[in-house]
């Protein structure tokens, strides 16, 4: 009874508010996984206590980065495949203009995460990343903001969270190699894995993304003027940047498959 009436309140509430009460949520959720990737790292992997400060600090801002592309991850799949939100023929509303009050709570979330990982980069410039990650995590900030508050094209920015799929392989990666494990057999798979789940889903998914607009134009058209812009310009930059890093991605899987091939043959 006390959780329903708590449901109900927090339904109530104006969309500023909530969203002040999901990214503050989002924030601690942050905080929280920060502070258990330490602990729970400290048992799993003794090295740790020998990094240095630099090294301990990043490795617990990329847990709490794995965590949030987890959780969006998992929320975009369920939106997408049990939820009929999105499903076109479950509602005769736009499909541009649907939301709820579970999509506005993710999205809510999700823009904590990005407000506290962007103010840790600033703070700490540039241990955890240069001004691209900045102009990644800004953009992303202000599509996601623009859609919670308008409740306008959430379809499009779930589908671009969705890539934040391969986020735990690219920090799994930066483990293993900071752990002294680059020459391991999993470092190779997860490699193999980050290049794959990288062509997927910032590749041949931001390629569904654009043709999805390109058929729904006219409902597209029908956004508030911020939305429109914004559908239009910022996807082609993060687009640009997933390429850029794809590229990147896939030199590096070659130089080390290269390197097993070579090492395999001499030994």
């Amino acid at each position: 009874m006390l959780g329903s009436n708590y449901t109900a309140d927090y339904a109530s509430l104006s969309t500023e508010r909530r969203w002040l009460i999901s990214a503050f949520g989002g924030i601690i959720m942050c905080k929280a996984a920060y502070e258990l990737t330490g602990i729970f790292t400290a048992f799993v992997f003794r090295g740790f206590i020998r990094l240095n400060n630099a090294q301990k600090l990043e490795w617990k801002n990329r847990g709490f980065s794995t965590f949030h592309a987890l959780f969006v991850a998992i929320a975009s799949l369920y939106f997408f495949l049990v939820s009929d939100l999105f499903d076109e023929h479950a509602h005769e509303e736009l499909l541009i203009k649907r939301r709820s009050i579970l999509s506005d709570t993710i999205l809510g979330m999700s823009s904590g995460y990005f407000l506290t990982d962007v103010a840790m980069i600033i703070w700490t410039y540039p241990a955890l990343g240069g001004l691209e990650y900045i102009l990644h995590h800004g953009l992303s900030m202000f599509a996601i903001m623009q859609a919670l508050l308008t409740g306008e094209a959430q379809f499009y920015i779930f589908l671009v969270l969705f890539t934040e799929s391969t986020t735990p392989f690219v920090n799994l990666r930066w483990h293993l190699d900071v752990a002294g494990m680059k020459s391991s057999q999993l470092y190779v798979w997860n490699g193999i894995a980050m290049f794959l789940g990288w062509l997927v889903a910032r590749i041949v998914l931001f390629g569904f993304f654009f043709y999805h607009i390109y058929n729904h134009i006219e409902q597209v058209r029908q956004v508030n003027t911020v939305a429109f812009y914004s559908l239009h310009m910022i996807p082609p930059v993060l687009g640009a940047m997933n390429l850029f890093w794809f590229f990147k991605i896939a030199k590096g899987m070659i130089r080390t498959l290269r390197k097993k091939t070579t090492h395999s043959h001499t030994s």
